[in-house]
């Protein structure tokens, strides 16, 4: 006997019904699966999250060169990843500091400037790309010859006063300046007035000892535990004719916790200089 259209047609939406609930069910079964490969883009974006965990680690233990090469892994398998092109920024110039090859010491500059522009084209309403670009810049201008030197001392400045304008406690643009300031003021008069004159360098008119303390001084306050805070700022002291407060600055350097690559660099620099100091 013939169903009514009504009864097939509910019993067929039930048949329908019933496989859909299959299907979903065997989907999620499926993916519960341990093991599965990721989607390509959910793949990338875990392996870079791992690449900067391991560089931090490394960069904690303040192992520079490792903790480099994961953060340049993170960049080759995503090239915009922000924290990862600052971060290789800050390895490269630690790496380049104490490197007894001038022609390794500048490609390390090179690369990190080239990583910090593009952290900060990536972000650039963050404060730490732009303080890793003054920093760049700045160890890169101490190999440059004195017209560049200049244009690389305006960009310092311009970063470091970025960097603040964004985060107006960042110590290390606090820090940054206020070398900046001491580099200028230790120049002699002639070299400056040139670079005033003839370079296009009239910004560096406005460095003075004042404040290159000022700012030195404050990064110290964010960051009392940062020997290399205490150390030029002890260096700025004993420049500036102020001996007895270089020598405190020494002492709380050698007191300090080692914690960044460079710093059983940073405590010899200050045991030798607070020997000499008169």
């Amino acid at each position: 006997m013939m169903q009514p259209t009504y009864i097939r047609a509910v019993h067929s939406a039930r048949r329908i019904a019933t496989r859909a609930a299959i299907c979903l069910a065997a989907s999620a079964a499926v993916l519960a699966l341990p093991g599965l490969p990721l989607a390509p883009r959910a793949l990338a974006s875990q392996n870079v999250s791992d690449l900067l965990s391991a560089g931090d680690r490394e960069s904690v233990a303040r192992r520079a060169n490792a903790a480099l090469g994961h953060y340049e892994q993170a960049v080759q398998a995503e090239p915009k990843s922000y924290a990862a092109l600052w971060k290789a920024a800050r390895e490269a110039v630690d790496l380049g500091e104490f490197e007894k090859n001038s022609e390794t010491r500048a490609a390390l500059y090179g690369r990190a400037t080239d990583y910090a522009r593009r952290a900060v084209l990536a972000n650039p309403s963050d404060a730490e790309g732009h303080f890793q670009l003054s920093r760049a810049v700045g160890r890169t201008a101490l190999a440059a010859n004195p017209r560049e030197r200049v244009k690389y001392a305006v960009e310092v400045r311009a970063e470091a006063l970025k960097a603040l304008q964004l985060q107006p406690k960042h110590p290390g643009a606090l820090h940054v300046l206020g070398v900046w300031n001491a580099e200028v003021m230790r120049l002699n008069g002639f070299s400056r007035a040139m670079a005033k004159t003839f370079l296009g360098g009239q910004v560096l008119g406005s460095a003075s000892w004042p404040e290159a303390v000022r700012y030195l001084e404050a990064s110290v306050v964010v960051e009392p535990n940062r020997l290399v805070h205490h150390l030029d700022l002890a260096r700025i002291y004993r420049d500036a004719g102020r001996p007895n407060e270089a020598r405190a600055a020494y002492q709380a350097a050698l007191r300090a916790p080692l914690q960044d690559a460079n710093d059983d660099q940073y405590r010899k620099s200050a045991d030798e200089e607070l020997k000499k100091l008169r």
